[in-house]
């Protein structure tokens, strides 16, 4: 089957090493993780490969959606590959740091299988991952 590629990026005024330890402690990650308006519950965090990751993410409605991810690959400070296994759909995301000269740049690739349904949502999801990024960066200067 085709895949659709959804690619987000952004450089960030930190290093690698800072920026991948955003996602690497699960404390700090509750607090960015996922659109504007959303607050998360990580339940379980082996960020290790093959190790899984559980978290509910609650929008501003009181909705809840569990998650679940396994990490495929982790290569400290530069990159993390992790498998998203629900709700709605699977897909893998790829996140590579890289040192720049104005920071760090991260680079968010997500991969689906290209299906009319995933197409359907491509246009919110390149939003919601610039939304996500708007987050990162907030926790980032806190």
């Amino acid at each position: 089957m085709e895949k659709l590629h959804i690619i987000t990026e952004r450089i960030f005024d930190v290093q690698a090493e800072t920026l991948f330890a955003a996602f690497a402690d699960p404390a700090t990650l509750a607090r960015w993780w996922g659109p504007h308006g959303f607050t998360n519950q990580i339940t379980h965090f082996d960020f290790s490969p093959g190790g899984d990751w559980r978290v509910t993410m609650t929008n501003s409605d009181g909705t809840d959606f569990a998650n679940r991810w396994t990490f495929q690959a982790i290569e400290p400070p530069s990159r993390i590959l992790a498998l998203h296994h629900e709700p709605m759909h699977v897909f893998t995301l790829e996140v590579t740091f890289a040192t720049e000269a104005e920071g760090t740049r991260m680079i968010w690739r997500m991969q689906f299988d290209d299906t009319p349904e995933n197409r359907e949502i491509e246009r919110f999801i390149a939003a919601a991952n610039e939304q996500n990024f708007d987050r990162l960066e907030a926790e980032l200067r806190a």
